[in-house]
């Protein structure tokens, strides 16, 4: 079974003075239970253990249907008769629990319809097809996405492919993981007499997939307590610390923030500006956030403010009047109404100051906001009914065509995502960076539309974002108007327009994964990558096809063979280089890689007694040891200057070449030879041969020749030779 036993004697958290919200007393479960076992009232009348449940129900929806209600609760209970909880408790209080917290948070009838029978097809006979013919297809639907997320293991060891199975058990109805967040919780709060390695095991699961996803799926009034419950399981010191400071201040004399909030309440009074100012006090997790980051806690700084009014424009209204009439911290001022956040929360967030230097944050927005932000996907009720006058027409949209009510689409994407992913370990490091990611930034287009980025993100997101797999071929971007290149990393409120190229067989570079930071970027790349995998790069001399490149490979080689000689054979011994075990071996640089001083480098014996050497992540690496070459360790000698061949990516501008060899001059590079190809659907490729004095000034001159507007990517040459007859 899929709940857990309740532990009366746990003590439950500390509610500080000010309540964040009027509710209601907590649910006797004993009470509950008694109630069950007498059975379903008489024929048209409630049974009295779920008249919470109703309660709360028609608070948010006052014409609701209460009929489907009272026959799932009938089948429910009698489906769950004789079973109990670990603690002696009926087995039915749980799935009443678990539909009462649906149902002050306002989701509607067919969710707490599938949410009383959520265990029953697991735990009981009822079938999902009994479920369907009793309930429609709706309930059955949400029956059967919840059956399948109890049936996943949540061993540490199957993470990866854990999410990946809740994932299409969630199918695309968000209501499914609503039920399971409200399921996991009530099992949090009852979690008090399972084993102690147990309940860490359930609580470390909880912190790191499901709170995620509350916070993404905007369910904050979920999110916040689960955080609590997991943080006094995982860090009961701190928690205790967190309590301790959470009850001295509730014990104070004076309140300040009560003090800011009468204040607020004059100022908007005055202003004729109907608004109610709320004080909402933070949870425990936040308070101990907060410690950390400031240090000694002030009577403010244990809660917010929240003002609520009726219309958007009230939200900006209540703003002038409170930075008019208050002392402002402008640092703090963010709207989230204008640009929501990826988890349909708004809010115009701010914070005003006093002469004693309290500061309250205040929180500005609407009923409808507040509602969606303390509820998120749930608030939206059934969000895939179409509109009354579709419905009137016929236009009911099937499973397949349900729209993705997140914003913007983010559980679509994740399913894309889980299929797109090469492996499972792929796709749960990718989902974990994600997940993680907890501030969002906008970027707009050009055509007025915007795109939805973590923190951090660079163009090359911006184009996956935006074009998914035809981002392969993107050649470049502008950025507020200038050339940038497509590693540029993009800030909130830049304006983004992304050149593509018409070639259909455009290929992404393989550096690109070092830029990419969102998971459809960095999956999408790499599944590329996996079905086009490097050739195998022989090494020795360059083909006849490509001289110039041939001639710079061997430059570079006996550049660093002896730097003094640039006329040496490439096979005399390296004074750059030593053979470890083999004084005087002679010693030669592969020219498919071309190794500088401060390159990992390993080394195999060929022929003749030649010792080439090849940097380590060369894809030539794996072909000589694979072919059985013996491996000699190698390591750099002399490291004062180096000759290499780099290789620059761009798309064609007037003065770019003069640009990019003005750049490479001033950080000390004197170019030996230099290659431009003819331009090839917009895109130009350049092949310059340097001579650097220090060949630790490499990176500095890569990215100097990054920076260089049209420039998308600049690396070292890696060459395509057949093997030299040595070691053939």
């Amino acid at each position: 079974m899929s709940a857990e036993a309740t532990n009366p004697a746990t003590p439950g958290p500390v509610v500080p003075s000010a309540p964040r919200r009027r509710s209601r007393p907590r649910i006797d479960l004993r009470r509950l239970g008694r109630a069950a076992l007498l059975g379903p009232a008489s024929r048209g009348r409630l049974p009295d253990a779920i008249g919470h449940v109703v309660e709360a129900h028609r608070a948010h929806h006052p014409d609701a249907d209460l009929e489907p209600l009272h026959r799932a609760y009938v089948l429910a209970e009698s489906s769950h008769r004789g079973q109990m909880r670990k603690s002696g408790e009926p087995y039915i209080t749980h799935p009443l629990a678990v539909t009462l917290i649906l149902a002050e948070l306002g989701a509607e009838t067919t969710a707490l319809t599938a949410s009383l029978l959520h265990d029953t097809v697991e735990d009981t006979d009822v079938t999902l097809d009994q479920v369907g013919e009793q309930f429609g297809a709706e309930v059955r639907y949400l029956v059967d996405g919840v059956t399948k997320l109890e049936k996943v293991d949540y061993g540490a060891a199957a993470e990866p492919e854990t999410f990946r199975k809740m994932l299409v058990a969630t199918g695309n109805d968000v209501r499914v993981m609503s039920i399971k967040l409200a399921d996991r919780l009530h099992n949090m709060r009852t979690l008090g007499v399972m084993r102690p390695e147990k309940q860490e095991r359930i609580a470390k699961v909880t912190r790191d997939v499901l709170i995620p996803l509350a916070e993404r799926l905007g369910v904050q009034a979920l999110k916040t307590e689960l955080e609590d419950l997991v943080f006094a399981i995982l860090h009961p010191e701190e928690y205790r610390h967190t309590r301790e400071l959470i009850v001295e201040n509730a014990s104070r004399a004076d309140d300040p923030l009560a003090e800011f909030a009468e204040a607020m309440r004059t100022v908007l009074r005055d202003a004729d500006i109907q608004a109610e100012v709320l004080i909402r006090p933070r949870h425990f997790v936040s308070v101990h956030r907060a410690s950390r980051k400031r240090g000694r806690m002030r009577g403010a700084d244990f809660g917010r403010l929240l003002v609520l009014v009726n219309e958007d424009a009230d939200c900006y209204a209540v703003l002038g009047e409170l930075h008019t009439c208050m002392t402002p911290v402008v640092s703090e001022f963010k709207d989230f109404i204008a640009v929501p956040k990826f988890n349909l929360y708004q809010s115009l967030h701010t914070a005003v100051a006093r002469e004693d230097g309290q500061v309250a944050e205040v929180l500005i927005r609407t009923h409808q906001m507040h509602k969606v932000a303390e509820a998120g996907v749930i608030a939206l009720g059934n969000p895939y009914t179409a509109p009354a006058e579709e419905q009137s027409r016929g236009k009911v949209p099937a499973d397949e065509e349900r729209v993705d009510p997140t914003r913007p689409g983010w559980l679509s994407r994740l399913l894309d995502w889980q299929e797109a992913a090469p492996d499972p370990d792929t796709f749960w490091s990718t989902l974990r960076e994600d997940l993680a990611q907890d501030r969002e930034i906008t970027v707009f287009r050009p055509d007025g539309g915007t795109l939805g980025l973590p923190e951090g993100a660079t163009c090359v997101d911006a184009a996956y974002a935006q074009y998914g797999e035809d981002a392969h071929a993107c050649i470049g971007a502008r950025v507020n108007g200038r050339l940038a290149t497509l590693s540029t990393v993009l800030r909130d409120g830049d304006t983004v327009q992304l050149l593509m190229g018409q070639d259909p067989a455009s290929e992404p570079s393989r550096e690109w994964l070092e830029h990419a930071h969102t998971p459809a970027a960095r999956i999408a790349i790499q599944r590329w990558l996996a079905t086009h995998p490097a050739p195998a790069e022989p090494e020795g001399a360059e083909t006849a096809a490509d001289p110039g490149a041939a001639k710079a490979a061997e430059a570079t080689a006996r550049s660093a063979a002896d730097p003094a000689a640039p006329d040496a054979p490439v096979s005399r011994p390296g004074a750059a280089i030593t053979v470890v075990g083999r004084p005087g071996a002679s010693v030669r640089l592969a020219g498919c890689c071309t190794p500088v001083p401060f390159d990992e480098v390993t080394g195999f014996a060929v022929r003749g007694g030649v010792v080439t050497v090849h940097r380590a992540e060369c894809s030539a690496v794996a072909r000589m040891a694979g072919a059985g070459r013996e491996e000699v360790e190698v390591h750099w000698s002399d490291t004062s200057g180096c000759r290499v061949t780099l290789v620059a990516e761009s798309f064609g501008r007037p003065h770019l070449l003069a640009d990019l060899t003005e750049a490479m001059a001033l950080e000390g590079a004197e170019i030996v030879s230099a290659t431009v190809e003819p331009p090839s659907q917009q895109r130009v490729r350049h092949t310059y041969t340097v001579q650097l004095p220090d060949a630790g000034h490499l990176p500095t001159l890569m990215r100097a020749m990054r920076n260089v507007p049209g420039v998308y990517d600049v690396g070292r040459a890696q060459h395509h030779a057949p093997a030299s007859p040595e070691e053939a």
